[in-house]
């Protein structure tokens, strides 16, 4: 799997890691779907509105689920996770994802020529 590298504050002084596990639990429960207001700014009300977004998927699934725990612990709750991280978290999800529906076209026209 890979991991990708993210700064956290404006200084580049803090970083986290992200994994595809978490970048794929981003993408499964759609959890910046209609997180960002139509101004576009991210600040600490919009990665609080994420919190409360995932505490109540938690809440409302009985059974522990742990990819979903894991983002949580590894990522959103991190002290270094503040809104210019969740800003560059958000830049990689759209370029992982764009990787990926790029990757899968390729094989798609791969299985089609053969």
């Amino acid at each position: 799997m890979k991991t990708y590298k993210i700064q956290t504050n404006a200084s580049g002084t803090r970083s986290m890691m992200i994994s595809e596990e978490h970048l794929n639990a981003i993408k499964k429960y759609s959890l910046l779907k209609n997180l960002i207001d139509s101004n576009g700014i991210i600040d600490e009300s919009v990665l609080d509105k994420l919190k409360l977004n995932i505490r109540s998927i938690l809440e409302s699934e009985p059974e522990t689920n742990r990819e979903l725990l894991d983002l949580c612990l590894d990522v959103i709750y991190n002290n270094n996770m503040k809104a210019f991280g969740l800003h560059q978290l958000v830049l990689l999800f759209i370029k992982w994802e764009e990787e990926n529906r790029h990757e899968s076209e390729t094989e798609n026209n791969t299985d089609e020529q053969a």
